[in-house]
């Protein structure tokens, strides 16, 4: 028994050690990226948003509103209470709506992470993204026009955290941060990644999430919603299912449905919507995610 212990054990530390390897240098280099753009660009980002107020884009708005929810660096409860400052100052919901979902789904953390999943991975999720924030603002101008969607009276504008007069200490307290908040889901992704590669055979995880005609679509965004904690977390899971057989049309499906449906981000979700909208996100996100999967498998002749 204990020979045996010994043994897995050397497995899953190769596994371990050769996972962490590939991928720890995209998890820095999206932390320190994406701190760039918290300490440094994250008020011109929300600026140049509040300045689209004056455009007659209509409903074209959505696309640069989608487009600026993505480059925003701010988690989930720090986007409610920006957009709640939007609203305030009289920004049209449809692209309140484009706003929050991009920036739900990806940030720009994560898109400089996303980048060890390979560039054809990279380009999906961030259209993936960019045209689901597009496409809720879209129904929201559509179905709501005429009676609000949003309730932001919960939330006020919170403070800025990153108020270091110095400069680079600004930016590194920034970084500390974002390390820590994903220091710990990182690791456990590479756990279980290295307890997948060594106890799950490619073959059967292949026939699972591997073109089985919208099936394996289906259980990607399926399994999105339990299994999504951080997104950090998934890149490693990501990166050895993609190897596995996982289709890109199932990998998008999960980083859909994942990121939307993270528990903590329903919390803020249902502050601002209430339950009857909150039931219209859920069909939404769910319904784009198979929807989006499916042309993407489509497209790549994966029928």
């Amino acid at each position: 028994m204990i020979e045996i212990l010994k043994r897995e054990t050397i497995y899953f530390w190769y596994y371990f050690s050769i996972q962490l390897e590939q991928i720890v240098w995209y998890w820095i280099l999206g932390m320190a990226l994406g701190s760039l753009v918290s300490v440094f660009g994250k008020e011109k980002i929300h600026d140049l948003f509040v300045k689209m107020r004056n455009t007659k884009m209509g409903v074209f708005g959505v696309v640069p509103a989608s487009l600026l929810g993505i480059a925003s660096p701010l988690c989930m409860y720090g986007t409610i209470p920006i957009a709640a400052s939007f609203a305030g100052k009289g920004m049209a919901e449809d692209w309140i709506a484009a706003f929050v979902m991009s920036s739900i789904l990806l940030n720009p953390q994560l898109f400089f992470y996303s980048a060890a999943l390979g560039v054809p991975a990279l380009v999906i999720r961030f259209a993936s993204c960019f045209f689901c924030g597009a496409l809720a603002g879209i129904f929201v101008r559509l179905f709501f026009r005429n009676k609000p969607f949003f309730t932001f009276k919960q939330f006020a504008n919170m403070a800025s955290r990153d108020t270091d007069p110095n400069p680079v200490l600004r930016f590194l307290k920034n970084f500390g941060r974002n390390v820590k908040a994903t220091a710990l889901y990182f690791l456990a992704g590479i756990v279980l990644s290295a307890l997948f590669q060594r106890y799950v055979p490619p073959e059967a995880f292949g026939k699972l999430f591997g073109g089985n005609k919208g099936f394996g679509v289906l259980m990607a965004a399926t399994v999105g919603v339990p299994l999504y904690v951080c997104g950090g977390g998934t890149i490693p899971l990501l990166q050895q299912w993609l190897a596995s057989g996982m289709t890109m049309g199932s990998a998008a499906s999960f980083m859909i449905t994942g990121p939307a449906t993270k528990i903590t981000n329903l919390g803020a979700v249902k502050i601002v919507l209430g339950i009857k909208h909150y039931v219209f996100y859920l069909l939404f996100v769910v319904l784009f995610a198979l929807s989006s999967g499916l042309i993407i498998d489509y497209l790549l002749g994966i029928t």
